[in-house]
């Protein structure tokens, strides 16, 4: 055979099998861009100790291993085309069977954004360069052996170890792809900072390690009782996100909310050069992401970068300690006080520019009077009366997602699913007890607490004791949880650990009955189970 037509065959081959593996692919491209694009944080998370998704690869690779190998012995007295091909249709079941299971699995799959589209073209690229040639290689080796077996199982058994590879392929191809993403962000950016210059609306920064999407959501509904105001939407909390808010909608506002976050120093003061601030509000700090600072020492010189940079800074209760040219940010003329919790919701005193106000809100749990405090505090900073911001706090709906309370069937339904902290969580967990009715909790556990994670979990099983029903889900932080809980008195028969949420909810239909009440914390995205 002409080696030209031994290159076509070859290159057949594979684009074939790259379209086949690059679907088994796409939940490491999910972490991946979880990760915000981070190979070496998508590395490092897949190289962790107990990966779940590591095994998967491992146990892929094995499964097709067997069956190409199987289909090539058994169909090799047809030929050596004919056992390759029908080793291939082998190959592509696996594959498909694999995708389409985790297509049902995954929470947070993966994005077809059009910057996920051209990491995704590239991996194809990619993968088909590299089969092909391995692919080569495995043809002239078989060639060398001369034996027609070799050609049946050297050419396409190799290929089932690509699973093994993804990792270092999909970081090559995002590597790849940053050659024309980072400059082309650089460009959005700059966009997004001439818009932001050229508006003389009043910027307002809004960060800490907790309640930032909450502070904003709230101060958006009481600011916009007397202004226009545009917020960055959901937890766009990013300089791309920003961005994405500025270039779409525009700046045609009276104040602009943005929230700042942090997962490693040099991220607020990259937001402030872009926003640049006049009013900051820093909601608290607490161990969440020690995992990437290394130290709450880190967290709070992160945080305190806003209220450095700003002229006008509002301090949530944790927040206290903040250095701003050499002196402490200390004193607070706000607070709630007097806070009192129920299922109907939360009645505290707003002390506010020396007055104090008896308010009422539907919100659940003692963090919400401190949030909303923390946006009354704002909107009474940048001009509105005590009285406005009172007269607009009794509208206050909850933010989704957090200890929102919903019902179905006569079940309370707390939904406290969003990234959960270690303040957050007790605070929920003590708004379930409020319920009448048997009490349930279903959780996989708090992420990014770093060294403190084993410890904080474990306290937080111990919050789970008296409980009719804990349900850990997920196979990475539970065992801290029930730990925690055991050593704590739990009973162990009301407690059950499962792999994801789908079950959880099959056993809670089972158990729930009208009047009981279910808290949904921190459903975490597919990176943590």
């Amino acid at each position: 055979m002409p080696t030209y037509e031994i290159y076509l065959i070859i290159a057949a081959y594979a684009v074939a099998y790259s379209c086949l593996l690059l679907p088994t692919a796409l939940p490491l491209l999910g972490i991946l861009q979880q990760e915000g694009y981070s190979g070496r944080s998508t590395l490092r998370w897949f190289y962790k100790k107990g990966n779940v998704l590591r095994r998967r690869y491992s146990l892929l690779t094995i499964a097709l291993m067997l069956i190409t190998a199987l289909l090539s012995l058994c169909f090799s007295f047809a030929g050596t085309e004919i056992s390759i091909l029908v080793s291939a249709a082998g190959f592509a079941g696996v594959c498909v069977l694999f995708a389409y299971s985790f297509r049902l699995a995954l929470k947070v799959p993966f994005r077809f954004t059009n910057r996920g589209k051209r990491l995704y073209g590239c991996c194809f690229f990619v993968f088909a360069a590299v089969l092909f040639g391995v692919g080569t290689g495995l043809w002239f080796a078989a060639d060398a052996i001369g034996a027609p077996i070799a050609h049946a199982l050297l050419r396409p058994v190799p290929i089932a170890f690509m699973p093994l590879t993804f990792p270092a392929l999909l970081a090559f191809a995002n590597r790849t792809m940053k050659i024309y993403e980072d400059p082309r962000n650089k460009r959005f950016l700059a966009r997004a900072k001439k818009m932001l210059d050229a508006s003389d609306c009043i910027k307002v920064g809004i960060t800490g390690s907790f309640g930032k999407t909450s502070v904003k959501y709230f101060a958006n509904a009481i600011l916009s009782g007397k202004y226009r105001v545009i917020a960055s939407p959901a937890s766009y909390n990013t300089p791309i996100g920003i961005a994405r808010c500025v270039t779409k909608g525009g700046l045609d506002c009276d104040i602009f909310l943005a929230e700042m976050g942090a997962r490693q120093e040099g991220d607020i003061a990259e937001l402030c050069d872009m926003v640049c601030p006049k009013y900051a509000v820093v909601t608290g700090i607490c161990a969440q992401h020690l995992e990437t600072f290394g130290s709450l020492a880190a967290i709070a010189r992160e945080k305190g970068v806003l209220a450095r940079r700003a002229e006008h800074v509002v301090l949530g209760a944790t927040a206290s300690g903040l250095v701003k040219d050499g002196a402490l940010l200390e004193g607070r003329d706000f607070s709630a006080e007097n806070v009192c919790c129920s299922p109907q919701g939360t009645d505290f005193e707003l002390v506010l520019g020396g007055t104090r106000t008896s308010v009422h809100t539907a919100l659940l749990g003692k963090h919400a009077a401190e949030d909303i405090a923390l946006a009354a505090a704002l909107a009474f900073s940048v001009g509105m009366t005590p009285e406005e911001i009172c007269g607009r706090i009794a509208a206050l709906k909850p933010v989704p997602h957090r200890l929102e309370l919903l019902e179905s069937n006569g079940v309370h339904i707390l939904d406290d699913s969003y990234n959960s902290n270690v303040l957050g969580a007790r605070d929920a967990v003590e708004t379930l007890r409020l319920f009448e009715g048997k009490k349930y909790v279903v959780t996989p556990g708090l992420v990014e607490l770093g060294e403190l994670e084993e410890k904080e979990n474990a306290a937080l099983g111990a919050a789970f004791v008296g409980l009719d029903g804990v349900i850990l889900v997920g196979e990475t932080l539970v065992l801290s949880i029930r730990q925690g809980y055991l050593d704590a008195g739990g009973d162990d028969a009301n407690l059950i650990v499962i792999p994801t949420l789908k079950k959880a909810q099959d056993i809670l239909a089972e158990r729930l009955t009208a009047g009981d009440a279910i808290l949904f914390l921190n459903d975490l995205p597919d990176k943590y189970l």
